[in-house]
Formats: structure tokens, C-alpha cells, sequence
């Protein structure tokens, strides 16, 4: 097995200018256009935080809402900016990413 060449390592800043989910340890998700990042945190437009307390879905179901609405193109945005601290941030994905909870096709395998 070959070592991964550092072209080939997987970067954050491949994600700049993309939507993207924040997921924390808590309640709170953020999607957004990451347009920024540094050592202290992330910058996203066009956000949308979400409180998993106010509502009845998991954060996974959701975000897979978030996905459905961003390919009907449509979107939940309740912050033109906001700044996420890194230490609040367990993952980061492209939304495009995420794979929804997709139904189970005839035979029984997941269909996207």
C-alpha cells in the first residue's frame, strides 16, 4: 500500500465556497457557504444555525432536509454571517456529501 503524497491528502480548503455542515457536540448544526477558515474557526454565509431543541428531527434528519431544499434550490438562512469556533466543531462535510436517509430499493440495498 502506498503513503498518501500530499497532493493527494484531503484539504479544508477544498471545501472553501462550498455549503458545508458544522456539527458540534450539542444541540447546534450550522450549513452554510464556508467562506472562510482559520487556526481559530470558521466563517459561513448564507447560514443557517439550527437548535435541535426547538424542534422534533435529529440533527441527521435535518441535514438531510437542508439537502433536499439545497437541490430544489431553496434553503433555510437565518444568519448572513456567522463565526463558528473550531473547539465547538467535532466534523465538517460538504452537504453535498451527506448521504440522506434514502429508502431501501427492491432488493433490499440502499438507493441514493
Amino acid at each position: 500500500m502506498t503513503q498518501p503524497t500530499k497532493t493527494d491528502a484531503f484539504s479544508l480548503d477544498a471545501l472553501l465556497n462550498r455549503r458545508v455542515v458544522l456539527d458540534t457536540q450539542g444541540p447546534l448544526v450550522y450549513i452554510g457557504r464556508l467562506a472562510a477558515r482559520d487556526e481559530h474557526g470558521y466563517w459561513l454565509t448564507e447560514a443557517d444555525v439550527h437548535d435541535r431543541t426547538d424542534g422534533h428531527s435529529t440533527k441527521e434528519e435535518y441535514i438531510s432536509q437542508a439537502q433536499e431544499l439545497e437541490r430544489t434550490g431553496s434553503r433555510n438562512v437565518n444568519r448572513r454571517r456567522v463565526f463558528v469556533d473550531c473547539r465547538a466543531v467535532v466534523s465538517i462535510s460538504a452537504l453535498d456529501d451527506v448521504v440522506s436517509q434514502a429508502p431501501l430499493g427492491e432488493d433490499g440495498a440502499w438507493t441514493p
